[in-house]
């Protein structure tokens, strides 16, 4: 069964007076797939995928329905069919899901100025300056759900809690179609029963290590020794996951960021089907949205991957992550991930671009931790290099070829700053 699949579901029913709880996160229901079906009525309550209906293409979205079969996004079209053979594949149509998208996120500024994108489908938004004219946390966040529905036929989950990390898991275990509520007293009681993968930043491998030291729930970690935390995931994570275990997360919504991109897409030549030569372009790519974010003074809280093939079809998948970057490394590292699990292998790509979404000053993030800092450190050295003797005195060695001249890609850059 999938995870998403809203087995796990968790609501508050009742009106709750709780206005402790004044961060909501807002996420939209299987959103891809539900925009497909307000144009199909007759597949509502039908196991339905969206993507692309051929053997190497892979899952854009799924229903509820799908989903209990196990199928998720980014997963292959292939395995996605045999776990669901009775499935209906639709076609994706991404104008419609920002045409959707938008339309969203203005209801959600009505009910305050201070509202945070996270990508296409979600939001945190901080309700405290809205209690004394729209109500309790619960009526803004019942209100809002109901609202979206109404204006737009689609269906949101809502998570109330004292903050974003809390609030977002609030919201995943209301789905579909809920609310929860956390107050700020209950926080640690609904944390620690809950899986050690629902943290922030806990993929399968971490789970899998923590899962052998018998650390299985988010009580399990929080009860762990900080040393042993970090011998076993290192220092930052270690003690990241154990603020997060205690429901300890400092950062606050970021209103007003700046919803322009930062991007570098490149047409070569001639087509590549080379998985090795495109993961050495989007490291180009990256490098140079990584650059202008910096000398912009900007971070990118959200990366998107571009690709065309041959035949001038046109996919795009973007990721939004747990803190905003300014970091090539960071940006490759995704751009990577988000093209193994978007690529049609086989395919020829004639274009490919990396973006950067999103956009938030550098100086406002509110984590305790910065990953990237050390590789910060070496590309803002980079910069200064850059500056006084010109772009392309140093460069990542994956990028330096033997040869004498790599092909001269035309390249295109969007969004300026």
């Amino acid at each position: 069964m999938s995870k998403q699949d809203g087995s796990t579901r968790l609501v508050t029913e009742a009106p709750t007076d709780d206005t402790t709880a004044s961060v909501l996160h807002v996420d939209m229901d299987a959103f891809f797939a539900s925009v497909e079906l307000l144009d199909r009525p007759d597949l509502v309550g039908k196991p339905v995928i969206v993507g692309h209906d051929a053997e190497r293409s892979v899952v854009t979205a799924a229903t509820y329905e799908a989903r209990r079969f196990g199928v998720n996004s980014a997963m292959p079209m292939a395995i996605a069919r045999r776990r669901c053979p009775q499935a209906i594949v639709v076609e994706p149509h991404f104008e419609k899901y920002r045409t959707n998208s938008r339309r969203v996120m203005e209801i959600l500024d009505r009910y305050t100025p201070r509202v945070e994108r996270l990508g296409i489908d979600e939001a945190f938004l901080d309700v405290r300056g809205a209690l004394r004219l729209h109500g309790t946390p619960w009526q803004v966040g019942t209100a809002i759900r109901a609202e979206v529905h109404r204006e737009t036929g689609l269906r949101c989950s809502v998570g109330a809690a004292a903050t974003k990390f809390v609030a977002k898991l609030a919201s995943s275990r209301a789905k579909p179609d809920g609310i929860l509520v956390v107050p700020e007293a209950d926080t640690v009681a609904f944390l620690h029963p809950q899986p050690v993968s629902a943290l922030w930043g806990v993929g399968g491998k971490t789970a899998e290590v923590l899962e052998r030291r018998g650390i299985r729930t988010v009580g399990d970690l929080a009860t762990t020794p900080v040393a042993s935390l970090v011998s076993a995931v290192g220092p930052a994570m270690g003690n990241r996951l154990h603020e997060l275990a205690w429901g300890r997360d400092p950062r606050v919504v970021e209103s007003g960021s700046v919803e322009k991109s930062v991007g570098h897409e490149v047409t070569f030549p001639t087509d590549v089907t080379d998985r090795d030569e495109l993961a050495r372009e989007l490291l180009r790519l990256a490098d140079r949205v990584a650059a202008r974010l910096r000398a912009a003074g900007l971070r990118a809280r959200t990366i998107a991957l571009k690709l065309r093939y041959t035949d001038f079809t046109t996919l795009s998948r973007s990721r939004t992550l747990p803190e905003p970057t300014d970091v090539a490394r960071r940006i490759h590292r995704e751009a990577v991930d988000l093209y193994d699990a978007l690529h049609r292998p086989g395919h020829r790509i004639r274009l490919i671009g990396v973006r950067g979404e999103n956009l938030a000053p550098a100086g406002e993030s509110n984590a305790l931790w910065d990953d990237d800092a050390p590789w910060r450190e070496t590309e803002t050295t980079v910069d200064a290099v850059a500056a006084r003797f010109g772009a392309g005195m140093v460069r990542p060695a994956s990028l330096v070829r033997p040869q004498a001249a790599p092909h001269a890609p035309h390249a295109r850059q969007d969004g300026e700053a």
